[in-house]
């Protein structure tokens, strides 16, 4: 692969596929970074080596060991975060491992790595600058200790891939051999480091191998799924059907007979758990427990009623958080008739992680411990700590690479609340609680169901005049937040992507002279919370199969239309460059249909272009999709193209198929049977160009699964001369 240089753009081929092996082993060496105190690591980080900082660890040997605090999950966060140290340290990249901090370290330490939380692409966005500023303090100690050797002053000095030379003796010295001495030195202020210029990199913005795929792709990587533990037991974890449902009565009788069972506990007051020897064991108890829930009043919750209420919110004229109101929209479009209107939804979805929700805990008197997966290890320590009343810095936890996150493993711990609760009534005990994937799918924190009501009107040159949008839908924030008082609350998250601010990374692509842009909360019994891209996704598709009706109405190719409407430079390049390199205007094989869709989210701009066929029986094939983006600083193409590949698998399996029903006040689709993703066969061929414009740093994991679902949508519209308005696509007949 050929890596051009900022400022040009960077084709990956979706059939490189290349591996780097590392191993990481233990040893003495220097540990540097910022000031800090040099106590209260855990076992997990303690070194043979006085302490003098936290971000890297250099051996005798050369070997580089860096410190990654953000979660990786397969976005490549582990690898990007390294290269960024590793650059301002001028280390050799080839000696270099990785090694996680625990959410007690940091608490020990001052929070000196800074926010843990793996959430809204924040890995590199909102971490770069505390890393690289590491490794910077760390080259400086080095080079000093060096300096002193040798009796010559440090400007007199350079660096190398792990090599220090002082220029008019020739004299070089390795790392690892002053390791020991700069371990003594005073650490200057990280605050003063000058950082590189980009033209001076020579690790970032490279395809580099990533450094955690041997035991990925031998089965030797352990999940927290696999922890085994002397004396552990197993447990099954099962919360009310219906949400919100207390616990009424339970019988189990039956259950604490069977075969290995010990004990079969309730779990605060909606749910309960059977502990058994072995998980199988536990779960065929399970099936003999009668339980009884007070759910009668919200057994009569279903889609149908939800809808009912989302759509009151389409035409409400209180309670309203107006987000924008620029111009005299209203006024305007009551008296143009030359406008058109639509109304869109979007339903809930489900993570649907590879690996269920689960939880190891120990707990005692004074000390509680957890081995998990999470995209948030400093929430699931300050859990365990609110749940069993202990100080924070009697609560561990020990981390493992979730199994799939998406946001499910994210800000909220429920499932650590859960497995701690059911240790505490075993005190000394460790115990495995692990959902089965139905209780995985009915009790998720699902993406929110909204709606949308979109009206436009066009000037004298089709261009647009005046626009409409109201946005109806359940609030992430209102459901985290059940006890506050929400009256005029204005949740911003809720109408991600449609910002009118310059500064803001959400920022909607489209102006107007008059746009009015509403939001009314309805919120439902159904839990709610952070799903890949959170609103993005429904909001994407909202403004940007709207954006194709408008320019049919206006008679216009669609491409055209967003070049006249679209008021960002940066977005406009990408979406022709999206054009560019999907050959947007050319012909196509006979059956074969394009659609365009751009977003910027996330400090991202992104745009795709799809091609797919119908066939007669109403199958819908897509071919091909070339996605370009531009996200500031690619620190590495590599990943983003992996990156851009899942945001296509999990965006067309949301178009396509995704969705959760609710029947008599609880989820319907229980297993990948009936909450369809796509299949190996099915997956496009996919192309990532990259545009390097540098000058920001901006998200990678989320912003591009939001042109996808649109793009097909508008593909679909080209093929069939059908719009669908309302997810998923498999509940409209395209047959011919």
């Amino acid at each position: 692969m050929t890596t051009h240089s900022l400022h040009s753009s960077i084709h990956i081929p979706t059939s490189r596929r290349q591996f780097l092996v590392t191993s990481i082993s233990a040893g003495a060496g220097l540990v540097l970074g910022f000031t800090l105190p040099s106590k209260a690591f855990s076992a997990s980080l303690q070194q043979a080596t006085p302490e003098v900082n936290a971000w890297v660890v250099i051996k005798p040997d050369d070997t580089v060991v860096i410190r990654i605090a953000r979660t990786e999950m397969g976005q490549g966060s582990l690898t990007g975060l390294a290269q960024l140290v590793a650059e301002e340290l001028d280390c050799d990249w080839s000696k270099v491992t990785t090694e996680l901090v625990a959410p007690q370290d940091n608490f020990a330490r001052q929070n000196v790595w800074g926010q843990m939380l793996t959430v809204g692409s924040f890995g590199i966005r909102f971490s770069q600058d505390l890393v690289r500023r590491g490794g910077a303090s760390a080259k400086i100690m080095l080079m000093q200790a060096a300096a002193n050797q040798w009796s010559v002053p440090l400007g007199e000095l350079t660096s190398k891939n792990s090599v220090i030379l002082h220029g008019s003796t020739g004299r070089t010295i390795t790392y690892g051999a002053v390791a020991d001495a700069a371990a003594k030195l005073t650490p200057p202020d990280p605050k003063t480091m000058v950082l590189k210029d980009p033209k001076e990199w020579k690790l970032i913005g490279q395809p580099l191998k990533r450094l955690d795929t041997l035991d990925k792709l031998d089965g030797s990587k352990k999940y927290a799924v696999d922890v085994q533990l002397p004396g552990m037991l197993n447990a099954i974890y099962f919360a009310s059907p219906v949400f919100g449902a207390k616990l009424k009565n339970l019988d189990d009788r039956q259950a604490i007979t069977m075969p290995g069972v010990k004990k079969v506990l309730k779990v605060a007051d909606d749910g309960y758990a059977v502990v058994a020897d072995t998980w199988w064991q536990a779960k065929v108890a399970a099936e003999k427990v009668k339980v009884v829930w007070d759910d009668a009043e919200l057994s009569l919750k279903s889609s149908s009623t939800i809808d009912a209420y989302l759509k009151t919110g389409l035409t409400a004229t209180s309670g309203l958080y107006t987000f924008r109101d620029e111009g005299s929209a209203l006024s305007n479009l009551a008296e143009n008739s030359k406008k058109i209107e639509a109304t869109y939804s979007a339903p809930f979805l489900a993570h649907a992680t590879m690996e269920p929700l689960n939880c190891t805990a120990l707990v005692t008197s004074n000390r509680a411990e957890i081995w998990v997966g999470t995209q948030d290890p400093e929430g699931g320590q300050l859990a365990m700590s609110k749940t069993l009343g202990l100080p924070m810095n009697q609560c561990f936890v020990n981390r493992f690479d979730p199994g799939g996150g998406f946001g499910r493993r994210g800000r909220v711990s429920d499932y650590v609340v859960h497995a701690v609760n059911i240790a505490k009534q075993m005190p000394g005990v460790p115990i495995k609680m692990l959902w089965t994937r139905e209780e995985d799918m009915t009790h998720g924190q699902y993406r929110p169901i909204s709606m949308c009501k979109l009206t436009a009107s066009l000037d004298d040159n089709n261009r647009i005049h005046a626009m409409h949008i109201r946005l109806s839908g359940q609030s992430i924030y209102a459901w985290r937040n059940p006890t506050q008082d929400l009256t005029g609350f204005k949740d911003n998250s809720q109408v991600q992507g449609w910002s009118g601010d310059p500064k803001s990374d959400q920022q909607l692509c489209y102006g107007a002279p008059h746009l009015k842009i509403e939001y009314a909360m309805r919120n439902t019994h159904v839990p709610v919370g952070t799903w890949r891209g959170v609103n993005v996704p429904q909001n994407s598709f909202y403004i940007e199969a709207f954006i194709d009706e408008l320019a049919r109405f206006a008679k216009k190719d669609p491409l055209e239309f967003r070049r006249e409407n679209t008021k960002i430079p940066k977005q406009l390049a990408i979406l022709n460059l999206a054009a560019q390199k999907g050959n947007w205007g050319k012909s196509l094989p006979k059956g074969v249909y394009r659609g365009i869709a751009q977003f910027m989210s996330y400090d991202t701009y992104s745009a795709a272009t799809v091609e797919l066929s119908v066939k007669p029986s109403g199958e819908v094939k897509v071919h091909r999709v070339v996605l370009a983006l531009d996200c500031g600083y690619a620190v590495n193409p590599s990943q983003i193209e992996a990156q851009v590949q899942g945001s296509i698998v999990y965006g067309l399996s949301a178009a396509m198929w995704g969705e959760c029903t609710v029947q008599n006040g609880r989820i319907k689709q229980r297993n990948f049977d009936d909450y369809r993703v796509l299949r190996l066969a099915e997956m496009p061929k996919v192309e990532t160009y990259i545009q390097n414009t540098g000058g920001n740093w901006g998200g990678v994991g989320e912003p591009l699964i939001a042109a996808i679902t649109p793009a097909v949508i508008n593909a679909l519209a080209a093929a069939t001369g059908k719009t669908i308005r309302d997810l998923p696509i498999k509940n409209h007949s395209l047959k011919t």
